[in-house]
C-alpha cells in the first residue's frame, strides 16, 4: 500500500544521497521513479538534486504554480514512487498535492528535508508533512563543534550566529552548521579563517 514519508534532518545529514540512493535502487530494479526538488536551491543549478560527496542528478524544479499531482498524473509511464528533496520549501498545498498522489494514484512519495530553520521555527513544508505523512523518520548526524546528535540549524555569518532574519536563505556548508541544542544557544567563538 502506498504511503507518503518524510524523511527530516538536520544540515548534512545525508538527505540529499539518500534520495539518490533511493532512486538508483528503485531503477536498478527497472522501477521508474520522478525526481523533484525545490525551485528556490540554486546552489548547483536550478532543478538538480546534489549531495556534497560530489553525485548530481536533474529533478523538477517546484515552484509556487507547480502542481506535482498533475504533473505526476499526466506521466504516460508507471511510476513506482515519488521523491522529493528539500521539502521543508514546498507550499503545503504542494504537500497536500502529495498525499493526493498517494492516496487517489497509489504511488508511494518519500520527501526529503529540514524539519526547523535557523530560527527553530518549522518551515512550511515539512509542518504539513508532520501532519500528513504515514511514516516520519529522522536522519541523524552530529553536532559542528561537537560529538552530540544535531537537532538544529545554525545560520553563521562571519563566524557568528545569527538568529534572526529572513527563513529562507539558500546555503550550504559556508552558512549553515547542524549543532546541537546546547550549542546552538552557546555556540563556541569562530575566527572567519575557521569556517569551511
Amino acid at each position: 500500500m502506498a504511503q507518503l514519508f518524510f524523511r527530516y534532518g538536520a544540515m548534512n545529514s545525508g538527505k540529499s544521497i539518500e534520495i539518490l540512493k533511493v532512486a538508483h535502487n528503485y531503477e536498478e530494479q527497472n522501477k521508474p521513479v520522478v525526481l523533484f526538488t525545490s525551485g528556490l536551491d540554486d546552489r548547483d543549478e536550478v532543478g538538480a538534486i546534489s549531495s556534497r560527496i560530489g553525485i548530481k542528478r536533474k529533478a523538477i524544479p517546484v515552484n509556487d504554480d507547480t502542481d506535482i499531482f498533475e504533473t505526476v498524473k499526466s506521466m504516460d509511464k508507471s511510476i513506482a514512487c515519488v521523491l522529493i528533496d528539500e521539502a521543508q520549501f514546498l507550499k503545503r498545498e504542494h504537500v497536500n498535492q502529495l498525499a493526493h498522489i498517494v492516496d487517489e494514484l497509489s504511488i508511494p512519495v518519500m520527501a526529503f528535508g529540514l524539519k526547523n530553520d535557523f530560527r527553530n521555527q518549522l518551515f512550511e513544508g515539512s509542518e504539513q508533512l508532520l501532519i500528513l505523512a504515514d511514516k516520519i523518520e529522522e536522519m541523524k548526524t552530529i553536532c559542528w563543534f561537537c560529538h552530540k546528535k544535531a537537532i538544529m540549524n545554525m545560520r553563521m555569518h562571519d563566524g557568528k550566529p545569527v538568529y534572526t532574519g529572513e527563513q529562507i536563505v539558500i546555503g550550504g556548508n559556508e552558512s549553515y552548521y547542524p549543532v546541537c541544542r546546547k550549542h546552538y544557544h552557546n555556540p563556541p567563538m569562530m575566527k572567519k579563517e575557521d569556517l569551511k
